[in-house]
């Protein structure tokens, strides 16, 4: 093809339109993918508003890709891959190799990440140039359309459960059942811990369940949600998935000693964390980015043994607004897919 069609917002807050552009080439250590799938994350609400500095404009999202490689640039075939091998990109579109975390081998935290759809155009299209050291090879077993959003919303909740201090058979919660937490719930159950489900209202216990959860607990009953989780043990950890600064909070008293709280739903405001909340019971806070392209491959290797999926509604590409906005409506369940084909 001589043109690609991509969904982009001209200026910060405005409205998406597909247009075509010239396809690119790759240049050195790059490739481009053709996009077969691209989930919406309520993180690209950064970049379409520009809540972040550096978003420069128009603006292509997508930082959850699903594609195939369908030009190598130079020396990408020394690393491995071949045109018409399957990959993902996501959240960790590349790293700079050069700053200090990067010298120390922690490239997710890269002082100058290529976020797609911030440092490079996203995967709302029909193809993406993206750096060799953020692809993932996916799975056979794997859609398009699953593993894209492995690629964020999978990684940050497999990753941020492994990196944790529970282990088989402790007391692990996840706040929230929506995007990253429909996920968090079944990689817990998964990976042994006993597992709490959090949310708000009754009527999402079935789903909490269903998603392999032990136990449930409403965030709007009168017990409180420290108290519930008191009451099973205390939990060892609790994975924050819920953009709530004000339910994130909830959750401390319900942690043991030595209990950790890891956050990944993202919210701006304050959390009403007390120090001795904390110094009394010997409990941690921390927050967990996302993860690297060979975390994504696990993510996605560690679902496909176990049957793990997102729920996801498609798309085509031509609704890439219609489908965010119902992604900020909280009416996605769990994921909005665009598919170009």
């Amino acid at each position: 093809m001589s043109t690609y069609r991509v969904a982009q917002v001209a200026a910060a807050g405005g409205p998406f339109e597909v247009v075509e552009r010239e396809v690119p080439q790759p240049g050195p250590g790059h490739v481009r993918v053709a996009v077969d799938a691209c989930g919406i994350c309520h993180s690209d609400a950064f970049f379409v508003n520009a809540g972040l500095p550096g978003v420069t404009f128009p603006v292509v999202p997508g930082h959850e890709i699903a594609g195939r490689i369908e030009e190598l640039g130079e020396g990408v075939r020394e690393r491995g891959w071949q045109v018409g091998d399957r990959v993902a990109v996501g959240w960790f579109g590349g790293s700079c190799g050069h700053c200090t975390p990067c010298r120390q081998g922690d490239f997710v935290v890269c002082q100058n990440l290529k976020v797609p759809g911030w440092a490079y155009d996203g995967g709302f299209a029909e193809a993406v140039i993206a750096p060799a050291d953020a692809l993932a090879r996916i799975p056979d077993a794997l859609a398009a359309t699953d593993a894209g959003p492995m690629a964020c919303a999978g990684v940050t909740t497999f990753h941020g459960l492994r990196r944790s201090s529970a282990r088989p058979g402790d007391l692990v919660a996840v706040l929230g059942i929506g995007g990253l937490g429909h996920l968090g719930v079944q990689y817990a159950a998964a990976m042994g811990f006993e597992t709490v489900a959090i949310a708000r209202g009754a009527e999402k216990a079935d789903l909490a369940k269903q998603l392999g959860a032990h136990h449930y607990v409403d965030s709007t009953a009168d017990t409180s949600v420290a108290d519930a989780l008191q009451s099973l043990g205390g939990a060892k950890v609790v994975l924050a998935t819920a953009g709530n600064a004000e339910a994130i909070t909830a959750t401390v008293d319900g942690l043991s000693h030595r209990g950790e709280l890891v956050v990944i739903g993202a919210s701006p405001d304050p959390m009403g964390i007390s120090p001795v909340q904390l110094i009394m019971s010997g409990r941690v806070v921390r927050g967990h980015p996302s993860g690297t392209a060979q975390d994504v491959q696990d993510t996605m290797a560690f679902s496909a043994l176990h049957g793990i999926r997102p729920m996801v509604e498609t798309v085509p590409l031509d609704q890439a607004g219609e489908a965010y906005r119902k992604m900020l409506s909280g009416a996605a369940r769990f994921r909005m897919v665009l598919t170009t084909r």
